[in-house]
């Protein structure tokens, strides 16, 4: 590597300075603040884990995600967490166990071993919050309700929130009975929304003219809360499971809007995101605009299976660098108070120290040097006047 390049990021890795290091870090209290308001606790698993219990339950696109590297004192094979949420079920499951409804919350960096082509980081600073122990609608609720008030506590507006219900699919399958090859097949032409694939696909392999009929008929199923009767319609005798699962989402988006009629919502009953360990709702935030969505989540009920405990879990999780940038929250540069060189005066050190202890920044001059260096953006001076150090406005 030349010398002009070694000082290069790898592709998709990037840093934080300063002034917005400092009002990124400002987000990150408010945003888990928030989380300690609702009643979740903080939890800061390690970075790295053994791979056997970082990727349990979450499916191989976590497992391309993943840095694996070899253990130097035991030789066993270890990963860089790509994702936080397996490691807060493992620590429901087998760390802190009881019973009960638990909520757990996060905020730390994550590593991934490529980006996913739409300019996302490689090393996203995750924050998210995750529910233990109950599986009733009302867990739902509460953390689509969170992540919403994460996303208007970092600044931002024109929200959108698209609702999902992996039930819904699995259901269909189940109709289907199609081969596990066949159904990894179609499952992608769904997510693509690859019409005359679809079809063709349909009209080749062995199912009941009805299954065919409302599986052809889920990719256009999707637009504002209404869809929902047209859902009714159209799935109408493709089973409980798809009932019980259009009867949650109605009564999720009637909550929902009562509770935040800023937010336009959005129903695709094809959105199979997190399909190989999402069991219920899934949900994600997008800002107008944007095309990648700002925060997701859903319910997972069985990952903490292999842990010995199968709880009810329902979460979400967000970037911080991505909520800061697409926010309000701005770094403006801060104010400061410019303090004379360390002496001998007592008084200027108990001055110094008490306005550190008010929340001041207070800058101190190194030598005698005369002014004041407006790029450590001083808008204040500590000078001796009327017998006391006292601290006057200052404009460079």
């Amino acid at each position: 590597m030349s010398m002009e390049n070694r000082w290069l990021l790898p592709e998709a890795v990037s840093e934080v300075l300063p002034p917005h290091a400092r009002a990124m870090d400002l987000l990150g209290r408010a945003v888990m603040d928030l989380f300690w308001s609702w009643g979740y606790d903080a939890i800061d698993p390690p970075l790295i884990e053994y791979l056997e219990s970082l990727l349990t339950g979450t499916g191989q696109h976590l497992d391309l995600e993943t840095f694996k590297i070899t253990d130097q004192l035991s030789g066993r094979l270890m990963g860089v967490r790509a994702d936080i949420t397996p490691q807060a079920a493992r620590i429901d499951a087998q760390v802190l166990r009881g019973d009960g409804p638990r909520r757990l919350c996060y905020l730390g960096p994550v590593l991934h071993t490529r980006s996913d082509g739409r300019g996302g980081s490689r090393c996203p600073l995750q924050v998210g919050a995750e529910l233990f122990g109950d599986a009733s609608p009302q867990s739902d609720l509460e953390v689509i309700a969170l992540m919403l008030e994460t996303l208007l506590r970092a600044g931002l507006d024109d929200l959108h929130l698209d609702l999902g219900h992996v039930g819904i699919y699995r259901a269909l399958m189940q109709e289907a009975a199609l081969p596990d090859q066949d159904e990894r097949q179609l499952f992608d032409l769904l997510q693509r929304k690859a019409m005359p694939e679809l079809r063709a696909f349909l009209a080749g392999h062995p199912m009941s003219r009805q299954v065919a009929g409302w599986l052809w008929a889920l990719p256009d199923l999707n637009g504002p809360v209404d869809v929902l009767a047209r859902a009714r319609t159209v799935l109408a005798g493709a089973g409980a499971g798809v009932e019980a699962a259009l009867a949650e989402l109605t009564r999720l988006a009637e909550r929902l809007d009562q509770r935040y009629p800023q937010v336009t919502l959005h129903l695709d009953l094809a959105e199979l995101r997190g399909y190989d360990y999402h069991t219920g709702v899934v949900f994600a935030a997008f800002q107008s605009g944007r095309g990648q969505d700002l925060a997701r989540g859903g319910r997972y009920d069985h990952v903490g299976e292999v842990f010995g405990r199968a709880r009810p879990a329902t979460g979400f999780s967000a970037d911080l660098h991505a909520l800061y940038h697409a926010g309000r929250s701005r770094a403006a540069p801060a104010g400061a108070i410019w303090a004379p060189v360390a002496g001998e005066d007592p008084a200027l050190e108990a001055a110094v120290v008490a306005l550190r202890h008010q929340g001041e920044r207070v800058i101190r001059a190194l030598s005698e040097e005369n002014g004041l260096p407006s790029a450590l953006h001083c808008d204040r001076r500590l000078i001796w006047r009327d017998g006391q150090w006292r601290v006057d406005a200052w404009t460079p």
